[in-house]
């Protein structure tokens, strides 16, 4: 799998890019040329500069510096909520599509009352009951999202269940824990990582929106959705 990925340009060049945006967000420290957090007023709203990059907000903070420390939330809750989301959708779709019969008709339809539910709208009220907190938005993210995921383990177990390599594990004497974890899974590695690929996309948007509407992790921690909140005024007079 690692030859092929090294094989595939698109994929290499999109994962050098992941692997840059994370690195930049783990030395933010050492990167970030300012204090993200310090105000300098004579500085506010100028533009790009050698002494500042992107140039500075509102509050003459430095857009770079915020910028970088901002990787550091949106791609941690990305990360850790998408790991929820394929662990919970991975071990739903594994059991429901092997085991089948009447589990699997009782585990659909809880994935489908999940499905039912606007992530967003959901996330929101969640928010707006329980306060802003970086723990619960990256464990109501993770657990909001898993029923796409297990859907899809759940057709490619009805899949492989019926391959050859299966049939001969039962043959063998094999249990069915045993088929699942070391003959199944190991297959589903690839449409996992494709899965897990989009969500993270997904999560950053959907903390992003949330940090816009001054939902999530509060000021003055920046995030890249609450400095877009911040900026969308001054569109018009320092873009």
């Amino acid at each position: 799998m690692w030859r092929r990925f090294l094989r595939n340009r698109r994929a290499l060049i999109g994962g050098v890019i992941v692997l840059g945006l994370y690195l930049v967000a783990l030395l933010a420290p050492l990167l970030a040329p300012h204090d993200p957090n310090q105000q300098i007023l004579l500085d506010r709203l100028k533009g790009p500069s050698a002494e500042h990059l992107f140039g500075t907000d509102s509050l003459g903070r430095d857009i770079l510096s915020r910028a970088i420390y901002g990787a550091r939330v949106s791609l941690a809750v990305s990360l850790v909520a998408t790991l929820i989301t394929i662990v919970i959708g991975a071990l739903v779709g594994l059991v429901s599509g092997y085991v089948g019969g009447w589990l699997d008709n009782l585990m659909m339809r809880v994935t489908d009352v999940f499905l039912a539910f606007p992530i967003f709208i959901l996330l929101i009220t969640v928010v707006a009951i329980y306060g802003s907190s970086m723990f619960l938005l990256i464990l109501f993210l993770g657990l909001a999202a898993w029923p796409s995921t297990a859907r899809l383990v759940r057709a490619e177990v009805l899949s492989l269940a019926e391959r050859e390599f299966v049939l001969a594990a039962r043959v063998g004497g094999a249990h069915n824990l045993r088929i699942m974890l070391v003959h199944l899974l190991p297959n589903l590695v690839p449409i996992l990582v494709v899965a897990a690929t989009l969500r993270v996309g997904i999560v950053i948007l959907v903390e992003a929106g949330l940090s816009y509407f001054g939902l999530a992790v509060s000021p003055p921690t920046p995030t890249w959705g609450n400095m877009v909140a911040d900026g969308r005024i001054y569109l018009d007079s320092a873009w």
